[in-house]
Parts: structure tokens; sequence; C-alpha cells
């Protein structure tokens, strides 16, 4: 809709308030809401006023006056409130300047896209990305100066086996989840939900389905869009989850690995690029791949350490991102092959299917930070041809310790990941899509808010291992 659409939308719909969205540098929804009448047609140009100091990551004390900027073609009627509530996710602008503000994410995301348009090698850069999640009913967790404790109950939890009261049995094993139906299916009806909740708030949804871990994992995939809408799709699918699971009484967290001994949540990236129309990664090399889609993924491997700090951007993605598990931490690529980091979809020989699926992500990611810096990447591999070296078709996790010790791998905590960012990030800066000011402040704040937070703190397990010693 245009600015004029939405004022009209309004007064037919009888929408009673607006809410005004955007996300921190995290990857956090905010949102502060008016009185519809608040809004007019001045109003999309002028902005509404904030306090940017109070926001994640963002500016300091004395840089605090910030403008909310709605950007009328991400409205939709919000289907949780009581008060009919029209939202609008927005953009973020300095009042003086009037310039977009630089650690807004999705200015970064939108920059991205100008940065594949100007290259003049595509003009849109397209992603579908695979957020899987859990759905737990009960979670209790604390950390004080004397104690620290997770405590996770699902009813489908395979833990649950054994418990005397109200027990039907029927639940997934163990890294056994994909995928039975119902009864050993909990979810399939909350799942369902949640997908038509979606689709009358404009996305476009594919499949949904129980994923591996037992405990209540899941994913609903999404179509590919382009990298910023795709970006404002995660952002409601997240938002519609975790709101459809609550007014069940259940909760959804997207952390990547929350139970011990069973699969993690992943967050798999389809890209692609195009031109005028027409897909560039199909072609009649490796797995039906253009030279393009090749140095493409030879960018995303060149520079996947570094992609780590923003991709798998927490202390918890790590205990994923373990060798010899179920995640992609080697850098290969393969057709088929999931256990590779790179991986080629061969359902469909069609060009316009042609894609390329990266699969270290996780849905802890703030996905206008990650799709961004994923297409960056990318195309850093197109501009200088960076070759993928040889494709990895047998299990990766077969090979002998010899075969191993050639395939590099991604890091192995969240302070690797952020110091190789710190060494390697002058792909990101081209067309000043990111910048030293905001890598800086990014690396920073999860240095001192995560890494350095979690690291000080002693772990439960710590005193299974160490109390006697």
């Amino acid at each position: 809709m245009t600015p004029q659409e939405v004022l009209q939308f309004i007064g037919e719909n009888k929408i009673r308030q607006i809410d005004l969205r955007f996300t921190d540098l995290p990857g956090v929804n905010q949102h502060v809401s008016y009185p519809a009448k608040q809004l007019t047609e001045s109003t999309f140009e002028e902005g509404f006023g904030f306090d940017g100091s109070s926001i994640r990551g963002w500016a300091a004390i004395n840089e605090s006056d910030m403008l909310l900027l709605p950007d009328a073609e991400t409205a939709f009627i919000d289907p949780f409130y009581e008060v009919k509530t029209l939202v609008m996710t927005c953009n973020i602008v300095d009042p003086i300047t009037r310039q977009n503000y630089d650690r807004d994410p999705r200015w970064i995301a939108r920059k991205a896209e100008m940065f594949v348009q100007n290259s003049g090698l595509a003009d849109t850069a397209y992603l579908g990305a695979e957020a899987e999640f859990f759905i737990f009913d009960n979670i209790r967790f604390d950390q004080q100066a004397n104690h620290g404790f997770y405590y996770i109950d699902a009813e489908e939890g395979r833990w649950n086996s054994a418990r005397a009261e109200n027990n039907l049995g029927y639940r997934p094993r163990y890294k056994e989840g994909y995928f039975p139906v119902p009864p050993t299916d909990h979810h399939q009806d909350l799942r369902a939900e949640m997908v038509e909740t979606m689709i009358k708030c404009g996305l476009d949804i594919e499949c949904h389905h129980h994923e591996v871990a037992t405990g209540g994992q899941a994913e609903i995939d999404q179509k590919y869009n382009t990298l910023t809408k795709s970006a404002d799709n995660m952002m409601l699918y997240k938002y519609i989850i975790r709101n459809t699971a609550h007014q069940y009484g259940r909760t959804v967290t997207f952390m990547p690995k929350p139970l011990f001994g069973d699969n993690g949540s992943g967050m798999h990236v389809h890209q692609s690029l195009w031109k005028e129309g027409k897909p560039l990664f199909s072609g009649d090399l490796y797995a039906g791949l253009s030279q393009m889609a090749l140095w493409y993924i030879g960018g995303l491997l060149r520079h996947a350490r570094a992609l780590s700090a923003i991709i798998a951007p927490t202390t918890n993605s790590y205990k994923r991102l373990v060798p010899g598990y179920e995640a992609p931490v080697n850098l290969a690529y393969s057709r088929r092959n999931r256990s590779a980091a790179v991986r080629i979809p061969m359902y469909s020989s069609a060009p316009k299917s042609k894609r390329i699926e990266f699969r270290p992500p996780d849905p802890s990611a703030n996905p206008y930070l990650a799709f961004a810096a994923m297409v960056m990447a990318g195309l850093d591999g197109v501009v200088n041809k960076i070759d993928p070296g040889e494709p990895l078709d047998k299990d990766i996790y077969d090979l002998s310790p010899e075969e191993m010790k050639v395939v590099p791998s991604m890091p192995g905590s969240l302070e690797e990941a952020l110091n190789a960012l710190e060494d390697d990030h002058g792909f990101l800066l081209k067309g000043d899509v990111f910048t030293e000011e905001l890598l800086e402040n990014y690396i920073n704040y999860k240095r001192r808010a995560e890494a350095d937070a979690v690291r000080l703190r002693p772990h439960p397990y710590e005193f299974a291992l160490y109390y006697d010693i």
C-alpha cells in the first residue's frame, strides 16, 4: 500500500490504533503504539520521535533523539491485539541530518539490496530461510551469585515417558522426530493455526512439519523473497509463532541449542541472484550451477568464519556448531549432502529453482544483518572469482583424520567468531553497506553483553565435574 492507501484502509476497516515496529541490534522486535488519528500523510515523511539511547546496541545518551518512519508497504492488521490495530515496520532516521541511521539493521539490509543493483552483476538477491524452533510447555531459569539453572519441560519430550500420572505415551524418540504423524506429533493443530495466521498477515507459506528433535521441535517454511522483505517476513514469522503458542499456553524458543543430546535448531538460508527477471545461478557446471553460483559459494566459504559472528551470533550457537554432530561446521559444498556447509538442492532441474543453501546460520541471528552479510560475502566471491575448490560428495563425518585436516571449519565459540569478524570484514564495508563504526559497536556489544557474561559465570555442569576435585 501507499501512504494514501494506508489512510484509506484505516478508515474503511475502522482501525483504532497503529503499532510502529523496528528491530534492535541483537534482532528483537520493538514497538510503540498510537491512536490511529495520529497518523497522517505527512507523518510518513516527518516520522514519530523516540529515545534511541534505550535501545540495545544503539545511540549514546547524547544522541538519543530519533525518528520512526513507517513503511506503508509493510502494513497489516495485528491478529492478536484486542483493539483493532494496524502494524507497520519502520525505518530509523536522524532528526537533525534526516539521514538513515547507520545502526538500524533494516537500513543495512536495504543498502545491501542497493549494492546488488549497483554492482551490475545482478539486480535482485532472493533468500528463503528455513527457521526451526522448539515448542515447550514450561521453562524456568535463573542466574544469581550463588546459583544458576534452567529447567525445560514439554509434554512431548521423550524424558516424560516414565511419568506415572497422565501418561499416554506417543513421544518422538531422541533424534527421531522427523516426522511421524499425530499423536506422536503433538503440535499439528498448533502449527496449522500458526500457518493460517501467517497467511492472513501476508506471508507465503510452503509447508510445516515436526523436526528431528523430541520435545516439540518444529519448522515452518516460507517462500523466498527479496532480501529486505525476507528479513521483514522473518521478524513477522517469529512474532506470529510466539504469540500463537502463547495463546495455547505454550512457549517457543529460537535458541539454537536448548536441549542437550538432541538436535539443535538451524536456519538454512536458500540464496540466488537474478537479473532482469532471469536466474543467474543455473548453468551446466557442477550440480547444474553456473560459474557465478560457484564463485558465490567461494565467497561464502572464504568468509564463513567471519560471517559466523553475524549468522550464528550467540554463545548458544556454538553448542549446535560442534564437529561430529548434526550441524554443518565443515566449510565445503556438495549437492544433496546435508553435512556440507553449502548444499545445492537437487529437487528440480528448472533454472528458476537453481539455488544454493547455506546451512550454518541459526534463528538467533538478526535476519537483516545476516541476510545482508551473506549476500555481501557471496558477491565478493563473484567479483573476485573465488574458487570454492572441489565439491565433497561423501559424508564428511566419515572422512579419515587425514582427509579432515584439509577441510576448514566454522569457529568453535562466539569469541572465536568475533575475532574472525575483526580480522575479515572488508567485504562487508563495500558500498558502505556495513560501517567500521557499526561493526566495532556490534563486536563490543557481543563481547561485553554475551561472550564475557557467560564466560564469567560458573556453569552448572562444572559442579558435577569439579566439586570434589
